[in-house]
């Protein structure tokens, strides 16, 4: 399995960016996917993640202006964030979860693409 990011770029602040990611391989039984990101010097931490069933959950810093959605016949996620601040500069991954056993999951990282938000 594979996961590959797209729509990366230096961006102006209050300008919009929006992310694809597009699962391949052998996929099934998917659960969540979302998208992380990994500021200069800081851990990897969650942006946006949606579940199988279409519900959502975003960081404090994003609410309000980050839109996650799922296209399950393409096996792709998306992220829309608006309004950008120089904050939501790193490297952004995407992240795919799929059931493993009933305890447990297969984890699939993306390649992350960069986000650099100018002031």
């Amino acid at each position: 399995v594979q996961l590959q990011a797209y729509g990366g770029g230096l961006v102006q602040a209050g300008g919009s960016l929006r992310l694809s990611c597009v699962a391949s391989g052998s996929i099934s039984s998917v659960k969540d996917m979302g998208w992380y990101r990994e500021a200069p010097g800081k851990q990897r931490e969650l942006v946006a993640v949606i579940n199988s069933g279409g519900t959502t959950n975003y960081a404090d810093s994003v609410k309000g202006r980050a839109t996650i959605s799922r296209d399950n016949a393409k096996n792709t996620v998306y992220l829309q964030v608006n309004s950008l601040k120089p904050d939501d500069t790193g490297v952004y991954y995407c992240n795919m979860k799929t059931v493993a056993t009933v305890w447990t999951d297969y984890n699939y990282w993306g390649q992350g693409t960069q986000v650099t938000v100018s002031s």
